[in-house]
């Protein structure tokens, strides 16, 4: 067996990996598998021509296929959904990449190669970049907690840019909307971050997300210690229909220009039983953003937060 055909053949398992837990219900293992392999495929497609075996046009149909599976992994993420790329559509790519050397036909579906910086699988990010600073002390026990739910921070990166803030749902008899104001975020190195910008997402405690990830524009302005958005999200599913044991995540997020891609430096959420009317502080977190909450680490032991102003309306 030749090496691309060894490299072939490694794909091809782990897509009918990901697929398996595809059909049996298994979505976070799915999304796992498949953000893997599609971070291994799009590093193939963007590699230079003289360090790889595969041409031009094979490259472009090997970087197609990451963003279908790309595609997929976010589909999986809305599981009240059934809109999105599905399946089926994610078997038919078996046959395509099994067969990537002599595959000369129109590629099923309409999509396009993404740049290499807006995929980076389950804790990549973290072996790719090494904090300049890190931050003083951080309390807490053990170490971040890879799992491999926190992909949904990457694929909604990839899926769109800063600034796709959702309008409030419509009142329902009876039903809490929620408004969270973004105000600020403490960091010692806050004039420094470029690009910043909040991801905002709800999650159950597998990490599934509940509602449609958001993320706020730029920020305003940063002065001192403190970066400046002061921007509204709605919360995109009535209090009262939240699942038990659900949190709201923000993953404050920069651009990292040596390294070519956007970074998180660090998250914080907040429980059910912090939404009440009113200002709330809430600690900052080491990344990789830990979803399921098990194992967490405090940013820095200097009193810097998450400010933020809640505001509840019920009909």
């Amino acid at each position: 067996m030749t090496d691309l055909n060894k490299i072939l053949h490694k794909w091809s398992a782990s897509l009918k990996k990901g697929t398996d837990f595809d059909s049996w219900g298994q979505l976070v293992e799915a999304i796992d598998e498949y953000q893997i392999l599609a971070r291994q495929l799009q590093k193939e497609a963007q590699s230079p021509a003289n360090s790889s075996d595969f041409t031009e046009d094979q490259k472009k149909t090997i970087g197609k296929i990451a963003t279908c599976l790309e595609l997929r992994s976010a589909a999986l993420q809305y599981t009240q959904s059934q809109e999105g790329f599905t399946l089926e559509d994610v078997k038919t790519l078996e046959p395509i990449l099994s067969s990537i050397l002599t595959f000369n036909k129109e590629f099923p579906f309409d999509v396009q190669p993404i740049p290499l910086r807006r995929i980076l699988a389950p804790g990549e990010e973290e072996n790719l970049e090494v904090e300049e600073e890190e931050e003083d002390g951080g309390a807490g026990v053990g170490s971040p907690d890879l799992f491999p739910a926190r992909v949904p921070g990457a694929i909604q990166g990839l899926l769109h840019s800063p600034g796709t803030l959702l309008p409030r749902l419509p009142s329902e008899p009876g039903m809490t909307l929620l408004t969270i104001k973004i105000e600020k975020i403490g960091l010692k190195d806050a004039g420094q971050c470029i690009d910043p910008y909040i991801t905002v997402s709800v999650k159950d405690l597998n990490g599934i997300d509940l509602t449609p990830v958001q993320d706020t524009p730029m920020a305003t302005r940063k002065e001192d210690t403190y970066v400046h958005f002061n921007v509204e999200i709605e919360i995109q599913k009535h209090v009262e229909k939240l699942t038990k044991g659900a949190a709201i995540f923000f993953e404050f997020k920069h651009y990292k220009p040596k390294k070519r891609f956007t970074s998180t430096k660090c998250f914080a959420f907040m429980e059910m039983d912090e939404i009440k009317s009113g200002q709330l502080v809430i600690e900052l977190y080491k990344k990789p953003t830990d979803f399921k909450r098990k194992k967490l680490q405090l940013l820095t032991k200097k009193p810097l937060y998450l400010h933020l102003l809640q505001t509840l309306q019920k009909d």
